[in-house]
């Protein structure tokens, strides 16, 4: 049926595309599943699995302002702390857990991946990948912590404290046991490519994302 031009536009109409990174973690997250957004930010993903993939959409932030603009847009979205709060999730309550760009800035990762992959059947994270050229570049010439576009705030404001990189995050889900089941570089430029060697995309991936999951 043609839909009335007095009507509302659908949701492909109303809402813009969002970022490459962001674009990758829905492209991993099937149709119709649960997911749960920690560290939710804006909701920008968040609303787009929700109107494009019709999950079952759940969201858990930090700031309160981040909270005011999930609610604002409709989300189902509380305040809260990863380092804490994932603990009161029961196992198995959604099919995904994502986690974007927000690891480095966890008190306790490893207790957090922990939690992720317990309470979800997958968790998807990305993370800025702290081996990149660009970096080892900059600290190479200039003896400084590095401001870039993935990580645009000086040393002594930056709520990043736990960087790493791509191949300490491959080490690291080895002797945590976790599965990883899809492994993503995405360069400066937004191409995201499998990982197939860890030398060359922790030279070239500003940042790394993948899709984990328990043995």
């Amino acid at each position: 049926m043609p839909r009335d031009p007095q009507g509302p536009a659908p949701a492909s109409e109303t809402r813009g595309a969002i970022r490459v990174d962001l674009q990758n973690i829905a492209d991993m997250v099937a149709a119709k599943s649960r997911v749960l957004d920690v560290g939710c930010g804006d909701g920008a993903l968040l609303d787009y699995l929700v109107h494009f993939k019709q999950v079952d959409g759940r969201g858990i932030e930090l700031s309160q302002a981040g909270v005011n603009a999930c609610v604002g847009i409709g989300l189902s979205v509380i305040q809260g702390d990863a380092d804490t709060d994932l603990a009161d999730y029961p196992d198995d309550a959604f099919d995904y857990a994502v986690l974007s760009q927000t690891l480095q800035a966890t008190r306790n990762p490893a207790g957090v991946l922990d939690h992720l992959v317990r309470i979800a059947g997958r968790a998807i994270v990305s993370f800025p990948n702290f081996g990149h050229w660009h970096m080892r570049w900059h600290l190479l010439t200039r003896g400084t912590m590095p401001v870039t576009r993935s990580l645009p705030a000086a040393w002594y404001e930056t709520p990043n404290i736990h960087l790493c990189t791509i191949r300490d995050f491959l080490e690291f889900c080895r002797t945590k046991g976790i599965l990883i089941e899809r492994a993503i570089a995405i360069d400066s430029l937004g191409k995201a490519a499998p990982i197939r060697s860890w030398r060359l995309a922790n030279l070239t991936g500003e940042q790394g994302l993948f899709l984990l999951s328990r043995r």
